[in-house]
Formats: structure tokens, C-alpha cells, sequence
């Protein structure tokens, strides 16, 4: 890998796409691991926070706790755990500005292809900038870019969209001139998405029905995490936040285990807890999903704010199917009708591979789904490129903060030994045996299961839902470990030929 002291036209040794949790994680592990190291964090936005700097609804929050989503390196210095936008936003730009990290931020700066350039050992990106197409060269590619599409949402096909008279959104692009103050809102969905919007709309709407076609589990949580602002009060700051963090890594672990054990003391837990907050107002037909919690993941609620929301008379939740969209709101197949001023269709999430960037290899195109995990963020047979994709049973950044550390750690391995390229090598015959790492029936999954990697039930191929042991694993199994091949660029060997021979 190159030093930083390499001229500005020469490769950069890590490009990171994306300034939202992951690719900030990545370039503080740069900072502090690879600190001669050339990079940039390429961002197609116009400031960093990736989707916390998109989403814009009502009450965008956290649906993890900040010891969680928080990075292992930084404190969560909040008094509450459960996080707004803004203070997230706040968190990151904090890391950016004081780790150094804002200078190697390119902002409108999208990656439309990158190429795997076998003979110089780089992968060539093509890029668009406010002043036009340019291309870059990197001998690392990091894609901290996230798993789902920025420019289209999953839009489910309600008939009747265009015969509504007032106004009809989606999450994903919510209107900066939306007063719903006073006005009669319906929410399809019942995800993390609507959880969230339905009790922040009540605060100031007539009333606000969720609509959901099956039930989601819920769990109530405070939004402050007492032990962690007692703690901060005793001991210094970093103490506190490691032992938060480790209690609340055991209890997230914990609880999908007992989940996945015994689902019937996980749903009589759910049950009893939403019960206990709804009083008169729980129907069992809108708070029993067909299924066990953490088939799909669990839907945070802080301090209880839906169900206060529904004990106040501000929400309400209707379990149904749509028949259609009229000019005046939702006509329901059970003949019901639910008056509308405002239509929010927080239907879910359109996943994506690779930010949507054309990646080839020697100019051939890549076909994710025919390609395996490697230790979770590389992939069989395709040369120095690394990718993020979180735990769906726990905060993404826990998977960010792991690889980041792999990362850089192989870099200078590569540095030390004076080569160029780690391809993680499978043969042909590999004899693996694929195992399903997304064992969730979430519709998001389902919808783009054709477009994502391959994995095997071997730990090496495998993109693990397990952090505990995905973090002790990546620190103790060795980066050569017989499967990922470490080899000079053949330009680079044919220049050390040539030197030899003067």
C-alpha cells in the first residue's frame, strides 16, 4: 500500500464510499490504525450522516441504543439512549471534526462504476462531482454505503393513489412544507417506520390510525438507560460507556437468544407488557403477529409513546387489508373507511447491493448472488473490497466497528509484506454448504434475497448474526489464514523484474 506522503494524482490506498455510521466508522479506524495511509470518503450527499441525514419524518429516532449504535472508540455522551436525528447527526459530526476525518470528505460525490484493474493491482471508479465525471484509482475499496435504495423506496401497489385528494408521502422522502397539524392522518404500516411517525404526527394531528395488515411485536423500553447516567456521574466517561456498552451488548444477545429458544416466553412477555400499557384499549388482533418475535425484528418503543399516544385517543391502529385509495382516505375490505387529509405510506424499504454501483471485474460485472461471504465483509475471489452490512438482530454498528478493525489490520499486514492485492479465494469445487444467514421473514429481505451474496454454514463464509462471537473469531483467527491469497500486482512485479535486470 502506498504511504501518505505519495503525490495527490497517485492511488489512494482506501477509498470509502458513504459518510453515513459505517463509512465514519471506517475513517476513524484510519486515522487511528492507518495513519500514513491516502484516503477519501466519497459522499453523494451534501453533508455526512447518511440516513440520518435523509430520513426527515416526523420523530426519526434510533431504533437501537446509542451504546449500541454508538462506536466502540466513542462515547455516547447523550441523556438519552434512545437517539434522536439530530443527535445522532450531532455524534458524527463530532467524530468527523475531532478525529480529522472532515478534509478527507469528498460531498456530491457519487460513485456510478468501479473496476477491478487486475494488472496494476487498482480499482478504477468512475465518479460524478458538481463539475462533471472524473475518475479516481485506490487500491482498497471500502463501500460503507448501506443496504437500501436512496433514490426508491418500496412502494406497495395500493389501487386508487391518484384519486386521493390530499396529500400522500413516503417516510423516505418527507416534505419539508407537510402541516398535518389539525388533520386526520392514516400510516400504512406497522414497522419501525410507522412506530416511530404515528406517535410524533398525534402530538399536534387530529388523529393519527396506523393501519397495519398484520401486527407487529412491540417492546417498551425507557429512553434513558439509568446505570448509563449514573455511571457517567461516578466514573470517567470512557469507563462508563465500555461497562453500558457491554451490558447492553449481553442483554441484546440475551433476548434474541431467549427469543429464538423459548418464543412462547419472549410473546407472553411482549403480551403482558402491552397489555399492562393499554389497559382497555388492547385488541389481541392488533398486537399478536402470526409469527415468533425476532422472525421479524422487534419494534422499539421508547417510554411507551405509541401506546400513550393510543391511551390518549390521539392514535388508533386498525388491523386490515386495503381494498383502495378514494379521494377521501382508505376504503378497507371489511367495508370500513378511514377519512384522510394525509396518506403516509410507510411501507418499507427497497434493498440494494453495493450502493447501486456498477462493479466489475476486468470489465465483467459482478453478480453478487453467485459470489459467497467472506468474514462477513469481503467476498470469494473479489480482490480488496470490503462492504458493511450490519446485524439484523442488533445495532449495525457493531458489525462496522469489526470490520473496520479487520480492514486495517489487513492493510497493514499487506504494507509489512510488501503486496498489493488480498483476494479471498474459492474454488469451483468448494463443496460449501449454503446456509440462510437472514432467518427473518421481514418483507425487505424476502424482496431482494436474489440480489445478495451467497453463505455457508462454515464460520469462514458465513455472514454471521452472532456479534459475541463474531468479535472474538475476527480478533483470533489470523488474516492469513490459508484462504485469503496475498499477492504483488503483476504491473508491480514486472517493474521489479525490469529493476532487477538494470
Amino acid at each position: 500500500m502506498g504511504a501518505g506522503t505519495a503525490g495527490a494524482d497517485a492511488p489512494l490506498d482506501v477509498i470509502i464510499v458513504g459518510a453515513g455510521l459505517s463509512g465514519i466508522g471506517m475513517a476513524a479506524h484510519m486515522q487511528a490504525l492507518c495513519p500514513d495511509r491516502r484516503y477519501l470518503v466519497l459522499e453523494r450527499r451534501d453533508r455526512i450522516g447518511g440516513t440520518w441525514d435523509l430520513f426527515r419524518y416526523p420523530g426519526v429516532r434510533s431504533d437501537s441504543d446509542m451504546h449500541t449504535l454508538g462506536f466502540v472508540f466513542e462515547p455516547w455522551r447523550h441523556e438519552k439512549s434512545i437517539a434522536d436525528g439530530p443527535a445522532i447527526l450531532e455524534y458524527l459530526d463530532r467524530i468527523a471534526d475531532e478525529r480529522g476525518i472532515r478534509p478527507h470528505i469528498r460531498f456530491g460525490t457519487q460513485v456510478l462504476t468501479a473496476n477491478w484493474d487486475s494488472a496494476a493491482g487498482l480499482w478504477r471508479l468512475v465518479v460524478d462531482t458538481p463539475q462533471g465525471r472524473s475518475h479516481l484509482a485506490t487500491r482498497f475499496l471500502f463501500l460503507g454505503s448501506g443496504y437500501y435504495d436512496y433514490d426508491d423506496p418500496h412502494e406497495a401497489a395500493i389501487p386508487g393513489k391518484q384519486d386521493f385528494a390530499g396529500r400522500l408521502v413516503h417516510p423516505q422522502f418527507w416534505p419539508a412544507d407537510l402541516d398535518y397539524a389539525g388533520k386526520r392522518v392514516v400510516v400504512i404500516g406497522s414497522g419501525a417506520t410507522a412506530v416511530t411517525v404515528v406517535p410524533a404526527m398525534a402530538r399536534t394531528a387530529a388523529h393519527v390510525t396506523m393501519l397495519q395488515r398484520t401486527p407487529t411485536w412491540m417492546a417498551s423500553r425507557p429512553a434513558r438507560d439509568a446505570l448509563a447516567n449514573f455511571l457517567r456521574r461516578i466514573l470517567p466517561e470512557k469507563l462508563a460507556y465500555r461497562i453500558t456498552r457491554f451490558k447492553n451488548i449481553h442483554l441484546q444477545s440475551l433476548v434474541f437468544r431467549r427469543a429464538r429458544t423459548r418464543p412462547d416466553k419472549v410473546k407472553a412477555f411482549l403480551t403482558r407488557q402491552a397489555q399492562a400499557q393499554l389497559g382497555e384499549h388492547y385488541r389481541p388482533a392488533d398486537f399478536t403477529p402470526p409469527y415468533d418475535p425476532w422472525d421479524q425484528r422487534l419494534c422499539l418503543i421508547p417510554d411507551g409513546d405509541l401506546f400513550a399516544a393510543i391511551r390518549a385517543g390521539r392514535a388508533s391502529v386498525v388491523t386490515d387489508h386495503i381494498d383502495r385509495i378514494d379521494a377521501s382516505g382508505v376504503r378497507l375490505r371489511s367495508g370500513q373507511h378511514l377519512d384522510a387529509d394525509v396518506i403516509v405510506t410507510a411501507t418499507g424499504l427497497k434493498m440494494t447491493m453495493a450502493g447501486k454501483i456498477a462493479i466489475s471485474l476486468d470489465g465483467v460485472p459482478i453478480d453478487w448472488s453467485q459470489h459467497y461471504y467472506y468474514k462477513a465483509c469481503m467476498f470469494s475471489n473479489v480482490p480488496n473490497l470490503a462492504a458493511v452490512f450490519g446485524y439484523l438482530n442488533a445495532s449495525w454498528t457493531l458489525r462496522a466497528d469489526i470490520i473496520s478493525d479487520y480492514v486495517c489490520r489487513l492493510i497493514n499486514l499487506m504494507d509489512q509484506r510488501g503486496v498489493h492485492v488480498a483476494t479471498p479465494v474459492l474454488p469451483a469445487d468448494h463443496g460449501l454448504i449454503d446456509d440462510d444467514p437472514f432467518d427473518f421473514s421481514s418483507g425487505y429481505i424476502a424482496r431482494a434475497r436474489h440480489l445478495l451474496p451467497k453463505s455457508a454454514s462454515d464460520m469462514r463464509w458465513r455472514l454471521s448474526q452472532d456479534y459475541l462471537r463474531d468479535r472474538a473469531w475476527m480478533k483470533s483467527d489470523p488474516i492469513d489464514d490459508g484462504v485469503l491469497r496475498l499477492d504483488r500486482a503483476p504491473a508491480a512485479l514486472a517493474e521489479t523484474v525490469l529493476q532487477a535486470a538494470e
